[in-house]
């Protein structure tokens, strides 16, 4: 967690009160005081009165020494998952391209390095991990996450993009910054981004941009098909139009609200 000293209203004993509530995302339920300190950095001491004060206010359940989230959670994401938010006006797009072309939609925003699914519609599962509402991937490695990227300023995206070699998650995968500097540069160019196995054997996938009316980079729409039953040129010639139709119609939509 980072703290601002400096700043008069930086409310310290919140932001470590989130650090302790997002540590769940990532390590899972029933977990104790001293694991949460050592995943967040803070003291034990600062991490027990986080959890108190969660668990009073209904948002963390305790059986004996173990937290573990309660659902009431969920309302905190309300006004982001709302009928009339981003992922709402998504959802329905979403769901009917589903159905069109009978492969998994998504949408993600960039968050930090990762890009964060915030709406989605599931057709069939074609990766080894389960994807969600929720859900993080590097954004260096999606199609989704190339094509925020793309939208970044140069300055920008070179602090969320690991040094060299970057990570490898398949032999085709790409290793390093001046190869993905380039195809970032097509990206932006061309309006979309194609994955090929890059992110896990079997996978292919394609994502264009979300814009705002000011010309910037909102969200990525993406769809994800198995390598065995899609080609990526069968995602360009037959995927592609329908995925920019959809994108352009929820930037439509959010002009209108």
């Amino acid at each position: 967690m980072t703290e601002s000293t400096s700043d008069p209203n930086f409310m310290t004993s919140l932001a470590r009160g989130l650090s302790v509530l997002e540590a769940f995302a990532t390590l899972g339920p029933d977990q104790t005081v001293a694991g949460l300190a050592r995943h967040t950095g803070l003291a034990r001491g600062v991490v027990a009165r986080c959890l108190h004060t969660l668990v009073v206010t209904g948002y963390i359940d305790r059986n004996d020494r173990l937290f573990s989230v309660r659902p009431s959670v969920l309302r905190l994401a309300d006004a982001y998952l709302s009928d009339r938010s981003l992922s709402g006006l998504a959802q329905p797009l979403l769901e009917a391209l589903r159905d069109e072309i009978g492969e998994s939609c998504s949408m993600g925003v960039l968050d930090g390095a990762d890009v964060l699914y915030v709406a989605r519609a599931s057709h069939s599962r074609i990766m080894r991990i389960g994807l969600h509402v929720g859900s993080r991937l590097p954004a260096w490695n999606t199609s989704m996450g190339r094509v925020l990227l793309a939208g970044l300023p140069v300055a920008d995206r070179n602090r969320l993009i690991p040094p060299d070699p970057l990570p490898r998650r398949t032999t085709s995968s790409i290793s390093s910054r001046e190869a993905l500097d380039r195809v970032l540069e097509l990206v932006e160019r061309d309006g979309f981004a194609l994955i090929d196995q890059e992110l896990e054997l079997g996978l292919v996938s394609i994502a264009v941009p979300v814009m705002s009316r000011d010309g910037r980079v909102l969200a990525a729409l993406n769809v994800g098909a198995n390598a065995s039953s899609r080609t990526p040129q069968d995602l360009l010639d037959t995927v592609l139009p329908k995925l920019r139709t959809a994108a352009a119609t929820l930037s439509g939509e959010l002009h209108r609200r």
